[in-house]
């Protein structure tokens, strides 16, 4: 898996898992806070899609993981 197939595969779970945390209708609600993360999640995608720079692509790079297109 390239990494910019790993960042974005992750970052829709982190936004699903942090939903499922955040919303009060969710068996597994936790705390309406959770909607924060979703927040900060959405707000990385967007300035990524705009400059073409993610941190989390970086980092993976670094660890080994084939650079994506």
């Amino acid at each position: 898996m390239t990494s910019w197939r790993f960042v974005r595969v992750m970052a829709g779970f982190f936004i699903l898992l942090s939903l499922a945390l955040g919303v009060a209708e969710s068996p597994f609600f936790v705390s309406h806070y959770w909607l924060y993360f979703t927040a900060f999640v959405g707000v990385n995608l967007l300035q990524s899609g705009f400059t073409g720079w993610c941190l989390m692509e970086n980092i993976l790079r670094k660890l080994g993981v084939r650079a994506g297109c």
